[in-house]
């Protein structure tokens, strides 16, 4: 079983190169990181676009989309999920190493109708860029296929919840108990704070009482009963309230803002406007 401290020492691990000095996006003591879904408009299927992103937002880390590793079309797609290329995600993990910022997790989601290989393919891809985390918009019953690779690689996967409430969907605590339930340490949750109180939930008491089993936040602001998702602090999730909790309690959870609302900018530009509300949140 994976203790609070086993986390803190996965917090702070950084094998960053000496090629790049460390991009720091803490603010007092809270890691604030992106999700490079954020930069899907400027650079999809483009990983050195999403690590110039996070350099131009000046957020140090980095939850790293699926989108900006696989190749574009049907089939180059299929193939890459059966025999994907690990050198170059090695690759991939020292270039954001070189550039200061930390790889944190990779989002990679798992469909129910993946084969065996296809699910394992995407714990190898992760352990060929030397993570300990993933995250996955996946159903609930896709855990118990994902769980004995887990233990395999020694991978944490963090479930994504989403606000649909219907069955097999993660969107509320029961479903997140549902798929942890009789499963190993490894199944875990990337909790989805915009998504989850547009469901009618409140992320910061659902922190506070799971945090040993939260991986990462994503940070959205959205209204609640199935609301609009909104630029920060025009909508009603608590996102003050989150980041005062992480800061009082020093969870070593970060916080990844993920950038899904319709901005009157560039992505990059917006981001930087969630980056100064999380800091001024901080205050």
């Amino acid at each position: 079983m994976h203790t609070r401290r086993d986390f803190a020492k996965l917090a702070l691990a950084s094998p960053l190169s000496a090629l790049g000095a460390r991009l720091d996006s803490k603010v007092k003591g809270v890691m604030l990181g992106a999700q490079s879904y954020s930069f899907r408009a400027i650079g999809p299927r483009n990983v050195d676009t999403a690590i110039d992103a996070c350099k131009k937002t000046g957020l140090g880390y980095c939850e790293l989309a699926s989108i900006h590793i696989e190749p574009e079309g049907k089939e180059a797609l299929a193939a890459f999920r059966q025999n994907p290329p690990l050198d170059q995600m090695k690759q991939v993990r020292r270039k954001f190493d070189s550039a200061g910022v930390v790889l944190y997790a990779l989002n990679y989601s798992f469909r129910d109708d993946w084969s065996d290989l296809e699910i394992e393919n995407g714990f190898r891809i992760a352990h060929a860029m030397g993570l300990a985390r993933i995250t996955a918009s996946s159903t609930v019953s896709v855990a118990a296929r994902i769980d004995p690779f887990a233990r395999k690689y020694k991978i944490s996967v963090g479930m994504h919840n989403h606000s649909r409430i219907r069955p097999n969907e993660f969107a509320t605590p029961d479903d997140f108990a549902a798929a942890m339930r009789g499963k190993s340490e490894y199944i875990a949750i990337n909790l989805d704070i915009g998504h989850f109180t547009a469901a009618g939930f409140d992320p910061v008491k659902f922190l506070d009482e799971h945090h040993a089993r939260i991986l990462t936040l994503h940070l959205k602001d959205r209204k609640k009963n199935q609301g609009a998702n909104l630029p920060f602090g025009q909508g009603e999730t608590d996102i003050r309230g989150v980041l005062k909790l992480l800061e009082a309690k020093r969870y070593p959870i970060p916080a990844m803002i993920e950038y899904e609302y319709q901005g009157a900018a560039d992505p990059i530009t917006e981001v930087r406007k969630c980056f100064d509300y999380c800091r001024s949140a901080l205050a």
